[in-house]
């Protein structure tokens, strides 16, 4: 979710610029706490020294978390993966609670004018116990919400051009399920087992489903293999698959019995007459287009076909729903943003996806489009106001 507009395959100055970008930003917040926490909260003796060191020691072992989770082996990678990245998380909260904190602390000031020296180092050490003890509560809530078990999300959607003959056929979409440094084989099982308790008709991977190579992770995505829906499994491309080989990862998809829907259209059939048949179209990621060979193609995907039938089109990012209305895509379903995973972070992702999560009309004709919260999480395994789901869609006439 983190990384919507990095490079596909970023060369080695594009990586260095990336983590020049991470040490200043996060440096910058780490700093911040230093000055809220330890100096204005009035640590002194060995405590102060001490508190300075962790800080320190935080900061590189977040940014070390990054490179090594993707690089060494997983017995070193996945250790140094929870722990960079739950702190990553941590800090994330404890950077919006300062914020608040101050914003509080600036307001009061206005109405009660300057403070004495002494009420003010009693205040420091008020806040930094609170912004502590807040921001602890936050983390650990955001730790269950994220680990818990997957909920199934009931969804229903009326689609005008629906014949009454498909009313009540069932996709079940899943998105964003980053197997890679923390999520893994036993996790990806009881996904696959919730799925097929739903009985799906469709099942639909809207992308961003590993974060690593083939090599690394075959085994833990293997139970993809057990999938049961009546008329297929199909997934479109994510751009996490791009950061982790993408000609690699369609076919090792395709080999599990996926099929990978690449700026193309399958008709799904459910009786013998025209009006029992349905579109279900997919497009490469939005931001692929950079990498040889790949890049989103919806008019290619769609070319040919019957523009009475209605059509369901699989896109990873909800930023390809502008192209999708002008060619009366009746529903897309998308990912990406994991509905902005860590509140507030939501109304940043809106700054570059027209849509954060969940169901929505387009503006200016009927095509609408969903937007899963994800089944997985990128980076931190948190989450905060926004739990996973597996999504169960129902169609209905309208």
């Amino acid at each position: 979710m983190w990384q919507h507009q990095y490079p596909i395959m970023p060369r080695p100055w594009q990586f260095f610029l990336f983590i020049g970008i991470l040490a200043s930003v996060t440096g910058s917040i780490h700093y911040y706490a230093w000055v809220r926490l330890v100096r204005d909260g009035g640590l002194g003796g060995a405590a102060r020294p001490v508190a300075t060191a962790a800080l320190c020691g935080l900061f590189l072992m977040m940014l070390a978390a990054v490179p090594i989770s993707r690089l060494a082996p997983r017995a070193i990678a996945t250790p140094m993966a929870w722990a960079g990245y739950i702190w990553m998380g941590t800090l994330a909260l404890l950077f919006f609670v300062m914020v608040a904190g101050d914003l509080v602390r600036f307001v009061m000031q206005l109405s009660t004018g300057p403070v004495d020296p002494e009420r003010r180092a009693m205040l420091g050490r008020m806040f930094a116990m609170s912004t502590l003890g807040l921001t602890g509560v936050l983390a650990g809530l955001s730790l269950w919400t994220a680990l818990r078990r997957v909920g199934v999300r009931e969804v229903q959607v009326t689609l005008a051009r629906l014949p009454k003959e498909l009313s009540g056929l069932r996709v079940v979409q899943i998105s964003d399920l980053h197997i890679g440094p923390t999520l893994k084989r036993p996790w990806l099982l009881q996904v696959v087992e919730q799925i097929n308790a739903l009985s799906p008709d469709v099942i639909a991977i809207t992308g961003d489903l590993v974060d690593g190579s083939v090599k690394e992770l075959s085994w833990h995505t293997a139970p993809l293999a057990g999938l049961k829906a009546r008329h297929g499994v199909f997934f479109v491309t994510g751009n996490h698959e791009y950061y982790s080989g993408p000609n690699e990862w369609i076919a090792e998809l395709s080999r599990l019995g996926v099929r990978v829907l690449r700026n193309e259209r399958v008709t799904i059939e459910t009786g013998p007459t025209e009006a029992h048949r349905l579109d279900l179209a997919g497009v490469d990621d939005y931001h692929s287009g950079n990498f040889p060979g790949h890049g989103p193609d919806l008019a290619r995907a769609l070319l040919g076909r019957d523009p009475s039938r209605p059509v369901v089109l699989l896109a990873h990012q909800p930023a390809a729903i502008a192209e999708a209305a002008e060619h009366g895509v009746d529903l897309q379903l998308s990912g990406h943003t994991h509905g902005g995973q860590l509140w507030p972070w939501r109304f940043m992702v809106l700054l570059q996806q027209p849509y954060v999560a969940g169901l929505h009309r387009h503006p200016g004709g009927h095509t609408q489009i969903y937007v899963s919260n994800g089944t997985g999480y990128w980076g931190p395994p948190m989450r905060l106001g926004v739990p996973s789901e597996i999504t169960h869609i129902t169609l209905v006439s309208g």
